[in-house]
Order: structure tokens, then sequence, then C-alpha cells
């Protein structure tokens, strides 16, 4: 069994699958008694969009002395955004003035960001995780996607590594939001990015195909895929109040209906993906049904919405507490089954 983690990009929201991953870990170490067991350790392959795309970062971070283990846990990783949200999310008011009247382009600087993601990751690169994964990003100019893959990194070199600060500026940069990052491959290529949001809010079937791929399949039946969502927003928008408002006005609005319709979509046809092969059981989704109780924008990193966003994510985990018992219950099967039979054994010459 390929066992395959997702993680929706949200920005701000990025709290609620930081929650489900913490909760899972903990079960784990509780279930077996190990106060090092890390979620990195028992999915295979992990796929991440934007704020995803740095949960996958942090979680496949190796450990100093010892490359194959994880060295955050998944509350170091939800920590990144409870206690650096505010400062990353911060726009003077003469930004948002000079914005209102679209005479700057993006809300918000990336200096923070990147200050933060320089101190997770200083100069570790993306062949450096731990395990395969898949981050994606938009290139501009190319007009085509980007994957960040480690195992590309790995068996390609230096035209394929980044490093990983710079992979989860790119994940990240939110049009409208953040500018571009332009970023360079270890062999000095540039890349102007955006963030992978644009086309795979929900990264899923990206993981999914690079899976199948690997092991050169068209069948599901020994796949198990863990979905973790930021929820969609349901805000409804207003035509008259569309028409009346200059293009960086409605911006983070239309970044909102796009990327929701992009994850919604991705969910739909996965499900039905599973469930067309009898393996309904194997495919979970994970988010929250409503957002109504907090401000669901991307950038409402306010630490009063910080607080609305961890109790609106316990109230979720308390109403999976089946589904996460399943998924541990899953895993640890799985992880004491290939001990000594890795199927991933071979994976990096399949890449």
């Amino acid at each position: 069994m390929k066992n395959i983690l997702a993680l929706d990009g949200g920005g701000i929201r990025g709290i609620i699958p930081a929650m489900v991953l913490v909760a899972l870990e903990e079960k784990l170490q509780k279930q077996t008694m190990d106060p090092n067991a890390r979620i990195a350790s028992y999915f295979d392959f992990i796929a991440g969009t934007s704020s995803g795309g740095i949960l996958t970062s942090i979680l496949l971070y190796p450990e100093e002395g010892n490359p194959a283990h994880p060295k955050f846990s998944a509350r170091d990783a939800l920590n990144l955004f409870v206690n650096h949200g505010t400062e990353i999310f911060n726009a003077s008011k003469w930004r948002r003035f000079l914005g209102g009247f679209g005479l700057v382009s993006e809300l918000y600087s990336s200096n923070t960001l990147s200050d933060v993601l320089d101190e997770y990751f200083q100069n570790a690169r993306l062949s450096h995780l731990i395990k395969p994964c898949i981050i994606t990003a938009y290139n501009i100019e190319l007009r085509k996607n980007h994957f960040f893959r480690q195992q590309k990194a790995i068996t390609h070199g230096e035209a394929r590594d980044f490093y990983l600060k710079d992979v989860c500026k790119a994940t990240s940069a939110a049009p409208t939001f953040f500018p571009v990052a332009e970023i360079y491959s270890l062999s000095k290529t540039r890349y102007p990015l955006i963030d992978g949001g644009v086309f795979a809010q929900n990264p899923s079937i990206c993981g999914l195909l690079e899976v199948l791929k690997a092991f050169n399949s068209t069948q599901i039946n020994d796949m198990f895929m863990v979905s973790l969502g930021t929820g969609m927003s349901k805000t409804a928008y207003n035509y008259e109040h569309f028409k009346k408002k200059l293009a960086i006005q409605i911006g983070p609005a239309l970044v909102d209906i796009m990327t929701s319709a992009s994850s919604e979509s991705t969910e739909f046809f996965i499900r039905q993906l599973f469930q067309s092969n009898g393996k309904q059981q194997n495919y979970l989704r994970i988010e929250p049904a409503n957002l109504s109780s907090i401000n669901a924008s991307l950038d409402a990193a306010s630490p009063n919405n910080i607080q609305k966003l961890i109790s609106l994510s316990d109230k979720m985990i308390s109403e999976h507490e089946d589904t996460l018992d399943y998924i541990v219950a899953h895993l640890i099967k799985e992880k004491s089954q290939n001990k000594k039979k890795n199927p991933w054994s071979q994976l990096m010459d399949k890449f």
C-alpha cells in the first residue's frame, strides 16, 4: 500500500490542516508508545500547495546528524502559522492606502515570510527532504505549472534542486497578496513563480498521479490517501460591488473564488475516482464544513482570528475522531507490515 498525504493551501487557514496533523501525530505517539513518532515516518509521499507546501517542507525536513529522521514535529509546523502568521500578514496603513488606489500590486512584502523561512530552513535544499514529495507553483513567464520534487532534485542534481526556503516562498506567493517569487535553481536558472493554488489549491490529484507514474500503474487499488483541507469560503460577492471596484481592490476576492473552485473540483473528481474503483475507504478528506465562525480571508491573521481558527479546528477534530483513529490504525499496521519489505526502496529509479 502506498500512503499519500495531501495538504491544501489556504494562507493563514493552514492552521486547520496543521492542527489535524498535530492530532494525528499525538495519536500515533500514544498508540506506538513512541514520543518521537513523526507524521513523515508513516506516509510515503506528501503533496502540498501554498501553506500546504510549507507544511510539507517542515514535516520532511531532516534532523541534523540523522538525515533519515524528521527534525520537526507537527506542532513545530503549526507554530509557524500561530506564532508568525500575524507578522507575515501585516501591511502598513500606507501600503493598504496605496493598494486601494491600485498604486501597489500586492498587499504584503515577502520580507517577513522570508525571514521566518530562513529561521526554519537556513540553507537546506529540496534534495535534503527525507521523503518523495511534490510542491506546486506556477511559472508566469512560461505560463505553465511548476512542480518541485524532492525525487527529481536527487536524481537530476542542481538543475532541479532549490533552496527549501525559496521553494516555500514560491509556492505561497499568492497573487495580490505577495509579490512574484523570483528564485533560482542551484544551477542558477531563473524561475518567476506564483502560488500553486492558481491551478492546484488541493494537490491530491498531483500527488496521486505522481505516485501512479512512479510505479507505472493506472490502478489505485493499493493507494491510501489522506487529504487535509482548509475549508471552502462561501462568501457571496455582490455584482454591483465588483463592477465599481478597481482590479487591485477585488483581486483578493478573485483569488478566493478561484482557489475555492479549484479545491472543490479536485475533491469531487478524486472522490469519484476512488468510489468508482470500490475503494472509497482508501480516500479520507478532512476539512471544516463551515467557515462562518471565522474570517475566512487568506490573510485574516489577527490574533483574535487565529484563536478562532484554532477553536474551529478543535471542533472539527472532535467531529472526525473516528476517522482519525481509522487513519492511525491503518498507518501503524502498514508501517509494521512494511518494516522488512519497503515498496519504495527502488522508487528513486522510477521518477
